[in-house]
């Protein structure tokens, strides 16, 4: 199904499972940290779409060395946000993608980069995301800085291209991908990662879909967009629409990112309505 470059893997991964995992798994914590909530364009000065997920390995709650770092989506202002917030980018296992427009994916060049250049990656990095994934990094990556595809990478790089529904294992994780409605080049998706005792579940960016109420159900986090205010959009939610549809959302806290200038106007109304309001530099305990 895939096919594999000189400078990198491309796989899939074969997950694993049994009682003895699941118990392992038990009260393992997931923080997160919002590195970047804002749209393409700045709206608020805020960063692009950047998430940060953190929990500790099996029998190693007291060692952050052995910690799990995920991240959901790298927009293209994402690696300045990252180095505002004092992170190393060595900590990072894998990156997990929403779509691949520019403020969720464009900052994956310099990611790679720095990592080869700067902070001397050696571990290994694994980017998960829609099927013609590798096409459209390698595109950005020799439009950005020609002839970097072709560097031999000093750090282990696997892509995984996921079909919808397919359940990926990967850094301590399962991660399920439900189609979404926003054209992009490749299949949208929204994101659900569970590390077998806190869920974790994100729209990326999309219209109002019925596949958002099966991605967060019984998640403890769902991060939705809400890009417009009371007027409509196309491909994007507004809060007119979210705010009908919270009834049918069970995650146990949703939290509304991805605003342009009239929704963000509104989070005082947002916030009233029970939802949590991402902003740059934030956290949250799962």
């Amino acid at each position: 199904m895939f096919a594999s470059s000189p400078a990198h893997d491309l796989v899939s991964v074969n997950p694993s499972s049994g009682e003895a995992q699941n118990q392992a798994h038990k009260d393992r914590q997931m923080h997160l940290t919002i590195v970047g909530s804002g749209d393409a364009f700045g709206s608020g000065g805020r960063s692009n779409t950047c998430l940060r997920l953190d929990w500790p390995g099996e029998g190693q709650e007291n060692k952050q060395e052995n910690n799990h770092t995920v991240v959901v989506d790298f927009g293209s202002s994402a690696l300045v946000a990252w180095h505002k917030l004092g992170f190393n980018t060595t900590d990072i296992d894998a990156v997990v993608l929403s779509h691949l427009h520019g403020d969720h994916f464009g900052g994956l060049p310099s990611l790679l980069l720095e990592g080869q250049f700067v902070s001397r990656r050696t571990k290994p990095l694994t980017i998960v995301g829609p099927q013609g994934l590798e096409a459209r990094l390698r595109a950005t990556c020799e439009a950005l800085f020609p002839d970097s595809w072709s560097n031999r990478w000093s750090y282990p790089l696997t892509l995984i291209e996921t079909a919808p529904g397919h359940v990926t294992e990967v850094a301590g994780c399962k991660i399920t991908a439900l189609p979404v409605d926003h054209p992009s080049g490749a299949m949208s998706r929204a994101l659900r990662i569970d590390n077998g005792s806190k869920v974790f579940a994100y729209s990326g960016d999309t219209c109002w879909v019925d596949n958002l109420i099966e991605i967060s159900q019984g998640a403890d986090l769902f991060v939705v967009e809400c890009y417009a205010g009371r007027e409509a959009v196309p491909y994007h939610i507004d809060w007119t629409t979210l705010k009908a549809n919270l009834p049918r959302l069970k995650a146990r806290k949703i939290m509304a990112t991805h605003m342009n200038a009239d929704a963000y106007a509104l989070r005082e109304e947002i916030a009233a309505a029970g939802l949590l309001i991402a902003e740059d530099g934030g956290t949250f305990d799962l």
